[in-house]
């Protein structure tokens, strides 16, 4: 069934929602029970995949979905930038950079998937160089303007101030729109860390938003989450469809739709 996400001022996830991450644990363990098992996802075209990670994070949170990915026959990359705390001038030209050099060594588009705050830089190196992005999948990333919607905003803050470099710059100024490329938005309605609304993306012929039922922190290694990644990233350069959720898909998967 398809969900309308009807305006509404910007508001966090619940603080019960925000207690309740802890079940990224079960998450966790579901990944490892299912792992061989996952290994039986579609199989995919050996194209590069950058995966970058949400905030406060570094690759190591992203090293299960990696696995599972280079399992999958994909070229997979984490971003080797440290935590993800600070954003300046210097970290946008450093993942500018990783795009360029990725691109480069295989000689084709780029797949980029972004957790969080990632997804919002995987969003806008595509706005940069849609030339070197095969497409773009953000998990539970606020793709909006209004740090409203999020629990992590002050400490964001705090760390980079109101006003990031880039901002003050003119960059990352329309968070909302999605890069000229096919995007794919994943998202939770329980989840503790960004309210659900925030991902929702506006539709589009390339542009598509799922619900999955999992928590923000176990959005990297949640299975519904895996078969959906594993879904978007083996279609054929070039033929790029919106998800099929036509059968059992119906009832792991919901198109969360715009006014």
């Amino acid at each position: 069934m398809t969900q309308t996400a009807t305006p509404s001022k910007a508001r966090p996830p619940h603080p019960l929602l925000t207690l309740s991450e802890g079940r990224a644990v079960f998450e966790l363990g579901w990944f490892v029970a299912l792992r061989r098992a996952m290994k039986r996802l579609p199989k995919g075209d050996g194209h590069s995949v950058i995966v970058l990670p949400g905030f406060l994070a570094g690759d190591t949170s992203t090293r299960p979905m990696r696995g599972l990915l280079t399992d999958l026959g994909y070229a997979t990359y984490g971003w080797d930038l440290g935590r993800n705390l600070r954003f300046n001038s210097d970290r946008e030209q450093a993942l500018y950079a990783l795009l360029d050099r990725v691109h480069q060594e295989s000689g084709r588009p780029v797949s980029l998937i972004g957790w969080s705050l990632g997804g919002l830089f995987a969003r806008e190196m595509a706005k940069h160089s849609p030339d070197k992005v095969r497409q773009v999948i953000s998990l539970g990333s606020p793709l909006s303007n209004d740090r409203g919607y999020t629990n992590a905003s002050r400490l964001f803050e705090r760390l980079n101030g109101k006003d990031p470099e880039p901002l003050r710059q003119g960059r990352f100024s329309r968070l909302d729109e999605a890069p000229p490329v096919p995007t794919t938005s994943i998202l939770s309605r329980s989840d503790g860390i960004v309210a659900w609304r925030a991902s929702v993306q506006k539709p589009g012929p390339q542009a598509e938003t799922l619900e999955v039922i999992a928590s923000h922190c176990g959005l990297a290694v949640n299975p519904a989450v895996m078969y959906a990644l594993a879904d978007r990233l083996a279609q054929p350069e070039g033929e790029w469809q919106k998800f099929d959720r036509s059968g059992w898909r119906s009832m792991v998967f919901r198109t969360v739709a715009t006014d």
